[in-house]
């Protein structure tokens, strides 16, 4: 087991490295840059331009920037966003609290639904329900999650007026948890319904599979009820591979909370993401990026430890 971590901690920072390297070639390449939004000032002139690079250091060649950003990064220091000059850790703490929330409705919702909604479709297989759950399941895999909540928005803010179409709270009050939940079932619905789908559909498979096994006709045989079968046997057997789609899932919900919170103007990590695209503000996107790589890596190795953990059938060498 250790050895196995020591190995998946080495490939891990491997990966970060990369990403890192990519990522900062990327935004460095790309047209514009953070000194190309002042050029459309009329007041600015080419001595300011050119001071204000090379204060920012867009100046020096871009493996000597990158070079000076890892050091930053190894020593804690992220560096300061172009924006405001704030620091970017700072930053982006501030927006975690707002997306974890998201992503955490979302995934209860997600993992909820999408486990009862399995359950019975692998039970009543080939039944109206199943038949019906998976026909629900391919259109919903198939929306485009911006389009889902612009009609979110279309028919609960503008047509019914029941829910609020968007932010964490309503301007100008205090903040209220009764008011920040009125504020978070369209996002979270938004962002869950989408993964119910993928659950449901992998949890039916995996109790189509565990119910079929030996031991699970053995419990009927003695005579356990229905329900006891399948919640005592089927389903714990059957929950197993599901840690794995987990671990899987961390990368579906952080684009998807991109999109929603950009849709949702919810202030979470996705939505400062979108808005310091628009500012070629690289210090933050570089540590965004580096969050969100580092939680994919963190989120697939604490799927594997998991997995062996509950399943004693693997081992991790």
């Amino acid at each position: 087991m250790h050895r196995y971590l020591l190995r998946r901690l080495l490939q891990a920072v491997a990966v970060l490295g990369l990403v890192s390297g990519i990522g900062f070639a990327v935004l460095h390449l790309a047209p514009g840059g953070p000194a190309a939004i002042y050029a459309l000032t009329p007041s600015m002139s080419a001595e300011d331009l050119a001071r204000l690079t090379r204060e920012l250091g867009l100046d020096r060649p871009v493996p000597e920037q990158y070079l000076k950003w890892i050091r930053g990064v190894l020593t804690g220091n992220w560096g300061r966003s172009y924006r405001d000059g704030r620091l970017v850790l700072e930053i982006i703490g501030e927006r975690i609290p707002a997306t974890l929330l998201l992503m955490g409705s979302a995934f209860a919702l997600a993992v909820s639904l999408g486990l009862a909604a399995g359950i019975v479709s692998a039970v009543r297989q080939y039944s109206l329900f199943d038949h019906l759950l998976t026909f629900v399941s391919m259109v919903a895999l198939s929306i485009p999650t911006f389009w889902l909540g612009l009609m979110a928005i279309y028919v609960f803010a503008v047509l019914l007026r029941v829910l609020p179409p968007g932010n964490m709270g309503t301007i100008g009050e205090a903040v209220a948890t009764l008011d920040l939940l009125r504020h978070l079932v369209l996002p979270a619905a938004t962002l869950g319904l989408v993964m119910v789908a993928t659950w449901s559909r992998y949890t039916r498979a995996s109790m189509l599979d565990v119910i079929r096994e030996d031991y699970v006709r053995t419990a009927r045989a003695k005579g356990m009820s229905g329900r006891a079968v399948v919640l005592k046997h089927a389903l714990r057997n059957a929950l197993i591979p599901l840690i794995t789609l987990a671990g899987l899932q961390l990368p579906t919900m952080l684009s998807g909370a991109l999109v929603a919170e950009t849709v949702f103007t919810w202030p979470g990590m996705g939505r400062l993401f979108v808005d310091s695209i628009g500012y070629r503000d690289y210090p933050v996107l570089m540590g965004l990026l580096m969050l969100t790589a580092l939680l994919v890596v963190a989120g697939n190795l604490l799927a594997d430890l998991v997995y062996a953990l509950v399943d004693p059938r693997v081992r991790l060498s």
